[in-house]
């Protein structure tokens, strides 16, 4: 589902609280000449998302302290960089180059390892009934449980498909009453991989997926179609918002607007240019999201 059209977007209106715009895991950066946040352990706790994370990071804390020092030190590190710079592109490449290493992933947070299109349905005897038919199995199956899934058009997903190829990684902004919080998605053949970047940063290459993606091009070239379902950690994410990050996968990947593509391109590729402002202007301006973060108030000048 391609955005519509960018307008000019005031970064004024959207800066009036400093606190709605603080990401999760990644504070917005201060004014040129101002003092930053606080540093540590404490700057990290007026995160409005660090409850959710707490118990992981005291785990982490106790378990290994100097693991847990290092990783302070090295989000203290981010904060020091001009505005405007990024090490998310860094941090994706680091850990492509390991999933290279050892081959396959171990699944982590009872995601299925090798999540197959057979074992949910028999592929060859959908493939006599018509794409139409077949849609409308996947989705009555699908709509008695409390996940994500779609049926995708052949052509869509060829769009998809092909600039993942090019860039695997993207910085997705989830909306919230507090703010938004940050997801990287990481492709890693067709499954797409979703944490945060708190999770990131507290448990660093060992971070375990919170959302992952299913597609399966089994049936693209012989009924037009792609068939996409999900499995989700419900201690962190629940439909909704697993959704609302399958929604921006097409508003980002899909998109016919080169200005929306040129954000994955630069993360991928240029990310000392990447801004993580433009992707909330992007979400802000396609409207998607807007039921997550009830009550908000539209400004209207």
């Amino acid at each position: 589902m391609a955005g519509p059209a960018l307008q000019a977007w005031g970064l004024g209106a959207a800066l009036r609280s400093r606190a709605a715009l603080r990401p999760l895991g990644l504070l917005a950066p201060p004014c040129r000449g101002l003092a930053g946040p606080g540093s540590g352990e404490a700057a990290l706790e007026e995160n409005p998302f660090y409850g959710k994370y707490r118990q992981k990071i005291q785990e982490l804390r106790r378990s290994s302290p100097e693991v847990f020092e290092s990783r302070m030190e090295k989000r203290n590190e981010v904060k020091k960089q001009p505005v405007g710079y990024s090490s998310q592109g860094e941090f994706i490449r680091c850990m492509e180059e390991k999933a290279e290493g050892l081959g396959t992933k171990t699944p982590k947070g009872g995601f299925t390892k090798d999540k197959t299109l057979d074992s949910i349905l028999n592929v060859e005897m959908v493939k006599e009934r018509s794409a139409e038919e077949i849609k409308q199995i996947w989705n009555q199956y699908f709509s008695a449980k409390d996940t994500v899934y779609a049926v995708i058009p052949a052509e869509k997903f060829d769009v998809i498909w092909k600039r993942a190829q090019k860039c695997p990684s993207f910085l997705y902004a989830l909306p919230r009453k507090e703010g938004y919080e940050f997801f990287v998605g990481q492709w890693s053949g067709t499954e797409l991989h979703f944490t945060s970047l708190i999770n990131i940063q507290t448990q660093g290459e060992t971070a375990p997926s919170q959302l992952v993606l299913y597609h399966y091009p089994e049936l693209q070239k012989e009924k037009g179609i792609v068939l996409m379902t999900a499995e989700m950690d419900s201690k962190f994410l629940v439909v909704h918002e697993a959704q609302c990050l399958a929604n921006q996968v097409q508003l980002f990947y899909a998109t016919d607007r080169s200005e929306t593509y040129a954000l994955v391109e630069t993360f991928n590729h240029r990310s000392s240019e990447f801004k993580y402002m433009s992707v909330i202007a992007e979400l802000e301006q396609s409207g998607l999201g807007r039921e997550l973060r009830p009550g908000q108030v539209s400004d209207k000048s």
